[in-house]
């Protein structure tokens, strides 16, 4: 009976782990900046087929097509590039470094260094359930 129960639960965790798919998969709400006050809300949806990654930064109007996308699995490293716009309205280039933490959490985050434009900021996105 144990034995049974067992495998049971086994097939349902993998079931349920199936059906979550790759950790970069999803979307993902956070913000970034320049310094502990100054902070930018910000929203990725992101997809990866296991070999390219897809997805928007900041969906709506002013969305902004991830390019020039990368993953290194062996660390968990995210490289994530898109052009979007500054507070004026202006087109900006955007470079997002940075690695996801607790990798086999619901709730991961990604976590780094933003780039856009001349300035430079720390960014912190936490995957949605």
């Amino acid at each position: 009976m144990q034995t049974r129960l067992f495998w049971a639960a086994a097939v349902f965790a993998a079931f349920v782990m199936g059906q979550e798919g790759h950790p970069l998969v999803g979307s993902w709400h956070g913000n970034w900046g320049p310094n502990a006050k100054d902070r930018t809300d910000v929203t990725f949806v992101l997809n990866y087929d296991g070999k390219n990654i897809t997805g928007l930064v900041n969906p709506g109007p002013d969305a902004g097509k991830v390019q020039n996308a990368s993953l290194d699995a062996g660390n968990w490293g995210v490289h994530l590039e898109a052009d979007l716009k500054d507070r004026s309205g202006k087109p900006v280039h955007v470079i997002i470094e940075g690695k996801i933490e607790d990798v086999t959490s619901v709730r991961r985050a990604i976590v780094g260094t933003w780039m856009q434009g001349s300035m430079k900021g720390d960014f912190k996105v936490t995957r949605d359930d």
